[in-house]
């Protein structure tokens, strides 16, 4: 096969018109400057708003491929809710803050926790998901999973004052619930019992009630799965039914020491 007809087989291949990877980059420049926008004190909001707004007029060039669908009204709708969901991130660090003996300041919060990070692109991705805009919230998410390790999906449902601490490692799924005042750790999952194309609009994740704490590696799956409010689920365990309010659910690993005797 010579030179050309490489060409020519790998152009018939590129079968998909709508996969243009300038689509990822951009959404990640979107997804910066946003962040930016919102904490950022020498980011000036107002020329940057009308940044974004040019940035998100490519966006809808790049992912709308359904014309009928109103992508171009999305950002007025967008742009208003940015306040509310700015509010909440604020209560998110605060929590963070509050919650950790190693935060010494709310900056730190900002600037150096990748759970915050994770969770205030979830929170503006989520918006987006609602809306039906497609791909871009999808691909803001994974933009901080590959900058975090923190694997949050757009759709899942998240109230206030949210805590991951660590974070590396933690999965939330789709049609994950997931209350006020929630803490959990690094390694925690928040998964289906398993996995079937035909479920996709089925709640497939579980559901977390308010004032939740949730320690390290612990699994928590399936869709009827809910974990009652003001529990504790401690390091390790693996969850595929419901836990009444006020409970503590602990693993309980065998560990055996032997230490041999110094001759002499």
């Amino acid at each position: 096969m010579d030179k050309n007809e490489i060409i020519r087989s790998i152009e018939a291949h590129k079968d998909n018109p709508a996969l243009k990877f300038r689509l990822k980059r951009r959404s990640e420049e979107f997804t910066d400057r946003l962040f930016l926008t919102l904490f950022d004190q020498e980011t000036p909001v107002k020329e940057n708003l009308e940044q974004l707004e040019q940035s998100f007029e490519e966006l809808v060039e790049l992912a709308c491929w359904e014309k009928d669908k109103p992508c171009s009204e999305v950002w007025a709708q967008y742009v208003g809710l940015l306040p509310e969901i700015l509010e909440k991130l604020n209560l998110d660090a605060r929590a963070i803050s509050a919650c950790d003996p190693a935060s010494l300041s709310l900056e730190e919060v900002y600037m150096a926790y990748p759970g915050f990070y994770a969770i205030a692109i979830y929170r503006l991705a989520h918006e987006l998901y609602r809306m039906g805009f497609p791909l871009v919230p999808r691909l803001m998410t994974e933009y901080a999973h590959s900058r975090t390790g923190v694997d949050i999906n757009p759709g899942a449902q998240i109230g206030r004052s949210f805590f991951i601490d660590h974070a590396t490692g933690v999965v939330i799924g789709e049609t994950a619930v997931i209350r006020d005042h929630v803490k959990i750790y690094q390694g925690v999952t928040l998964g289906a019992l398993y996995v079937a194309k035909n479920l996709q609009q089925t709640k497939r994740h579980p559901t977390i009630e308010d004032h939740v704490t949730i320690y390290a590696n612990a699994t928590i799956l399936g869709g009827d799965t809910v974990i009652g409010a003001n529990s504790v689920i401690g390091g390790n365990a693996w969850l595929t039914e419901s836990v009444p309010a006020n409970s503590t659910v602990f693993h309980t690993p065998e560990i055996r020491i032997k230490t041999e005797k110094h001759a002499g």
